[in-house]
């Protein structure tokens, strides 16, 4: 076996695992369940040595990445991304429909963006990440941390509730032209404010809605599960719907349209916003 990647690791301030450690050091393993994979099957040196997955980085270290007998690497995946921001820490892309974010899939938005980003110039640079998650048929805008240092920073972000996230959709029925859904999912604490930008009658769902939708809380599918429980489910969503009011074949009708933060190396405010598509302005047309 041979080597096909070497990293020499950066100064810790605190030691630091392994299997932590080599996620995203690697364009060809960026995973932590890759990473583990590899250091189970002994691909993976520090100082020329096999290691286990507890072995501590303190910095310094030469880490290399050992090819497989039988291992064929990996090819690009061709998909074209709408870069909406980019520096050399971060990025901000737009996700199309009917594709996962990450996951043991070839075609997901993880695999396709080291060909569409440039690479950091910076020390401490990795293989892009998505530092958060969109549903497969959610559309809009994604955050990217394309740094070690800024994929942790961008992670701390999200759980000091730092940054803010605008998200649009079509809902089903009459609704209020603003609220505050305040209901608990899988036992936790959940919140989301919504307002009604417009409304249209449809002879199908009696009302259609453009929604402005701010969660306050960070659930797994919270805006949808939120919307279905005041009886206002997203339009086109087969899985948190009434039976009478699933529209299939169009998507699902939920858009990541803003994103607010501050940018945690240049301190500078950014407000990042992503169109509607399409098929969300054809509702206020009555084309449903």
């Amino acid at each position: 076996m041979r080597i096909i990647e070497n990293h020499i690791a950066r100064e810790q301030k605190f030691p630091i695992r392994i299997q932590e450690y080599a996620v995203g050091i690697f364009k060809t393993c960026p995973t932590k369940s890759a990473v583990k994979k590899a250091i189970k099957n002994n691909l993976i040196l520090v100082d020329e040595l096999t290691v286990s997955t507890a072995k501590i980085i303190i910095g310094g270290e030469i880490i290399s990445l050992l090819k497989p007998e039988d291992d064929t690497l990996k090819k690009e995946l061709n998909l074209k991304l709408k870069i909406v921001y980019e520096d050399e820490y971060l990025a901000v892309i737009e996700k199309p429909p009917g594709i996962l974010v990450s996951g043991n899939k070839f075609k997901t938005i993880d695999n396709a963006l080291q060909q569409n980003l440039q690479e950091s110039t910076q020390l401490d640079a990795v293989r892009p990440r998505p530092v958060h998650r969109l549903d497969y048929l959610t559309t809009g805008l994604l955050l990217i941390g394309k740094t070690s240092s800024s994929i942790i920073a961008l992670n701390k972000l999200f759980e000091n509730k730092k940054i803010n996230k605008t998200y649009h959709a079509i809902t089903i029925g009459r609704m209020k032209t603003e609220g505050c859904i305040d209901f608990d999912i899988d036992g936790k604490k959940a919140v989301s404010n919504y307002r009604v930008v417009f409304s249209v009658k449809s002879k199908k769902f009696a009302f259609l809605n453009l929604v402005e939708l701010i969660p306050k809380t960070g659930r797994r599918h919270q805006l949808r599960k939120h919307l279905l429980y005041i009886g206002n489910p997203i339009l086109g969503d087969q899985v948190y719907s009434i039976d009478s009011m699933v529209l299939k074949g169009k998507g699902m009708y939920l858009h990541a349209s803003q994103l607010d933060f501050t940018h945690p190396f240049t301190q500078k405010t950014l407000t990042l916003e992503s169109y509607l598509p399409a098929k969300f302005l054809k509702i206020k047309q009555k084309i449903t």
